[in-house]
């Protein structure tokens, strides 16, 4: 907002032609880096992560709260229980400036801080983990696959990822996914 100020209160006419265009540059990589929105992590209170996501919306501030659903068994019944995927944690999507604002919601108790800095969630992978949880997993066809083989998945929310067999039964493969670090099973389909 300071940087806004200034830049109105300045007469083009008084500047040089060669700090002008510096200022304009300066102004532009500001506007374009600094003032972007981006995923930060909030840490919250124990077991208030889906409170403080209902508060952040209300404040008009888009926040993820990644979430699953199963079902719970108690002596007497079952019950479908939803619960945060990663707890005590919500992503808001801010601009660096704006910052600020999560702290009027109660429940909130810092940033997450990485190297001295508000740690910054890359947005693909807020989207890539929406597709995973929203995602319909289909089961993939395989026709022979034998230990240490690469295979590309084709469909699903790890579409498009490579990986390595290093596990096979009749029914199920184990894929590791190095560019995620991360490994999954699979079912068989029968070709």
């Amino acid at each position: 907002m300071v940087l806004i100020n200034i830049w109105s209160s300045f007469d083009r006419n008084q500047i040089p032609l060669i700090d002008w265009l510096n200022f304009e540059f300066l102004r532009g990589f500001i506007l374009n880096n600094v003032m972007k929105k981006k995923w930060f992590v909030v840490y919250t209170k124990p077991q208030q992560e889906l409170r403080v996501a209902k508060q952040l919306t209300a404040l008009g501030i888009t926040n993820y709260c990644p979430t699953i659903t199963f079902v719970k068994q108690y002596s007497d019944r079952k019950k479908k229980v939803t619960k945060p995927l990663l707890s005590s944690y919500v992503m808001v999507y801010l601009e660096e400036n704006q910052r600020y604002k999560v702290f009027s919601c109660t429940g909130i108790v810092r940033y997450l801080f990485f190297l001295g800095k508000a740690a910054v969630v890359p947005a693909f992978e807020i989207h890539q983990m929406q597709n995973h949880l929203n995602g319909v997993y289909n089961d993939i066809k395989i026709t022979t696959l034998s230990v240490g083989d690469s295979h590309t998945i084709n469909e699903g929310p790890f579409s498009g990822v490579s990986g390595k067999v290093v596990q096979t039964n009749n029914t199920k493969v184990k894929l590791e996914l190095a560019s995620i670090g991360m490994s999954i099973t699979l079912k068989k389909q029968a070709a």
